[in-house]
């Protein structure tokens, strides 16, 4: 029987990646979830090759200094809770701390950030969990991150992938959750140069025509209630769009 012994962190980190970034939708939804968390109201998404090649996103949120920029790819390192009690009080989307640590194990990652006030930003790059840049940059307030070559480093995670057109499917139903959750946030969307969603920061409603469209808008009833302190709000389809699938509940 062979030995226990304790896998190098390179390897560990490749497994532990396997939990977060399943495929391309994984990582945009990661970054995005972090752009919104960082307080973006603009938040752009490029991908090539359905994300297999790339994934650029770029938000107007609060950015990093450089300290914290190299902190973010390191595993269970977070801004969002430091003790026991911040987990019965969450308030953000993400707070585990393995995003960036996880997507740089399998891909080339490069992050440029800038928080406001300071006259230059920070640029980083990673490849197999390992800095390999980290430098000052001239960049626009916010974070922009590159995200290229998905499992380069794992060729088995990558033949499991599905087609380009179905991957890019589960990126698209990922941005409009987003796009439906978020209505004053605005939100763009673009694949090999064909802009796929561009929604504008504004109501629940007006996010819903552009999501969907104005007949979609009307099927549905507005609701709000609210017992024993937690309250929710939201809309409902009449009877008549009533759908076996829950492929449009969000």
């Amino acid at each position: 029987m062979a030995r226990i012994q304790k896998l190098p962190d390179s390897l560990a980190n490749k497994i532990a990646a396997g939990e977060v970034v399943q495929r391309p939708e994984s990582v945009v939804k990661e970054l995005v979830e972090n752009s919104l968390d960082a307080g973006a109201t603009e938040v752009a998404v490029v991908v090539t090759n359905a994300g297999k090649s790339l994934i650029y996103i770029a938000d107007n949120g609060s950015g990093m200094n450089e300290e914290d920029a190299k902190l973010s790819f390191e595993r269970h390192a977070t801004s969002k809770i430091s003790t026991d009690e911040d987990l019965d009080r969450i308030m953000t989307l993400g707070f585990r701390g393995e995003a960036l640590a996880a997507i740089s194990s399998v891909a080339q990652v490069e992050l440029k950030t800038r928080q406001e006030g300071d006259e230059l930003g920070t640029l980083i790059r990673v490849a197999n969990g390992a800095p390999t840049d980290v430098s000052r940059t001239a960049c626009d307030r916010g974070t922009s991150i590159a995200v290229k070559n998905l499992f380069f480093s794992v060729p088995a995670r990558r033949k499991f992938l599905k087609s380009n057109a179905t991957e890019l499917k589960h990126i698209v139903e990922t941005m409009q959750r987003f796009a439906l959750s978020y209505p004053g946030v605005t939100f763009t969307l673009s694949d090999d140069d064909a802009l796929l969603m561009s929604v504008k920061g504004g109501t629940i409603e007006e996010r819903i025509k552009s999501v969907y469209n104005e007949e979609m808008l009307n099927a549905f009833l507005p609701f709000e209630a609210e017992t024993d302190g937690v309250k929710a709000t939201g809309f409902i389809g009449r009877p008549n769009f009533a759908r076996r699938s829950k492929s449009d509940q969000y």
